[in-house]
């Protein structure tokens, strides 16, 4: 549920980019971090869905592909808080919106 909850979050980022435009000194930076961010949070889902459904958790001979799938999803995982917390830094803060409206 934090999944969704952080990509609705970079989603309603991503519109209040798109909306103030290219006059805003990190537009470029700004969408290439969201849909950065985006899209790596689209790739942890799958992931997880492989990861815990598709596959038999009890099966020995699987466990090194799981492990190292488990792995990535950590990694993601990471980068993607990392990228938020440079998406927050150059973001809006709310005083800045509620003066422009």
């Amino acid at each position: 549920m934090l999944d969704v909850a952080l990509l609705m979050a970079n989603s309603s980022q991503l519109k209040t980019v798109l909306h103030e435009g290219p006059e805003y000194r990190f537009y470029i930076p700004l969408i290439a971090l969201i849909v950065l961010s985006i899209t790596l949070q689209v790739i942890v889902g799958l992931l997880l869905i492989f990861t815990g459904k598709l596959y038999n958790l009890n099966d020995k001979r699987k466990l090194p592909k799981l492990n190292m799938m488990n792995n990535m999803t950590t990694m993601f995982v990471f980068f993607i808080v990392l990228i938020n917390v440079f998406i927050t830094a150059l973001g809006f803060d709310s005083g800045f919106l509620m003066a422009c409206s």
